[in-house]
């Protein structure tokens, strides 16, 4: 990877980590299901007038839309406005990884090597220490919500998935599309009027958090991660997210003052090395075995 382009990596996955602060701090003004719709409004507008809209059917895009804006987001805006930590949040989140491949083995009858089931295992034990620190506490709620939020994204990555080879951020801004006429709706169901009159109270750091969740993190982010992943092999690109959690707990301790305790860190550290072993491990036995290993 070029100097330039290692650059661009990094910039995404800071990005991407500094998203999980935005959210804490948009969700503190706004409601969740509000700001989901207002998340989805900034990356379909006036974006969709510029980007042609990808060669799938208009039941890709809702399929997609509806996981990944309507279920992920506003459960993970919810638990993030019920007290989920942002460092925690995002690191929680790349449990994805192992929802989808578990949703792959269900659905495109994939099968997962030893080093992804390690890996899950591994992070799964992590999870659970994690769990086993807040239960009957306050965060226990808001840790199962963002998981179920992590099985949403799973589920868009299927979605994805069944697209087939698809231009990334014309999916994403036509997709876009989808969530904000339901999340205004159940905004007004179950927020009341209140949410919209929480609009006109908005600070500029509130409207700063919206304007990096829309154009930052997602055009941007998944504008600069489509361009990456066109120039180099996935397996090339797709450990740099791996450093997400890590900006995004550095992120929250050294901006929001987030404290973390033994039993976080240490179930953070098995969720992260589960990672690793998921995402490098098949790569590093390949080498292994080409450079004369059994």
């Amino acid at each position: 990877m070029s100097p330039r382009d290692l650059i661009l990596a990094l910039g995404v996955v800071i990005v991407w980590g500094l998203n999980f602060v935005a959210i804490k701090w948009g969700v503190d003004e706004v409601p969740p299901f509000m700001m989901t719709a207002l998340r989805y409004l900034g990356c379909a507008l006036p974006a969709v007038f510029f980007i042609r809209r990808p060669q799938v059917s208009w039941r890709m895009l809702i399929l997609y839309g509806f996981t990944v804006g309507v279920l992920q987001f506003s459960f993970l805006f919810t638990a993030m406005r019920l007290g989920m930590p942002a460092g925690l949040a995002s690191l929680v989140m790349q449990m994805q990884v192992f929802f989808t491949m578990a949703l792959a083995v269900l659905f495109l009858g994939e099968r997962p090597g030893l080093f992804q089931l390690g890996g899950a295992l591994i992070a799964l034990l992590g999870l659970a220490t994690i769990g086993a620190e807040h239960l009957g506490g306050a965060v226990l709620m808001p840790l199962v919500m963002t998981l179920v939020a992590a099985m949403f994204w799973a589920m868009s990555n299927i979605v994805t998935k069944r697209a087939g080879k698809v231009d990334m951020l014309g999916f994403v801004v036509w997709g876009s599309l989808v969530p904000p006429i339901p999340m205004l709706a159940l905004s007004l169901i179950f927020e009341g009027p209140g949410a919209y009159a929480s609009l006109l109270a908005m600070t500029p750091r509130g409207i700063g958090s919206v304007l990096f969740i829309a154009y930052g993190s997602t055009l941007f982010g998944y504008g600069l991660w489509a361009v990456l992943l066109g120039r180099y092999p996935a397996s090339v690109v797709a450990p740099f997210s791996l450093l997400v959690p890590v900006v995004g707990f550095a992120a929250a301790m050294i901006i929001l003052g987030e404290a973390v305790t033994v039993p976080e860190i240490l179930g953070s550290l098995l969720i992260f090395v589960g990672l690793v072993l998921n995402v490098l491990g098949p790569k590093a036995l390949a080498r292994w075995r080409s450079a004369g290993g059994v």
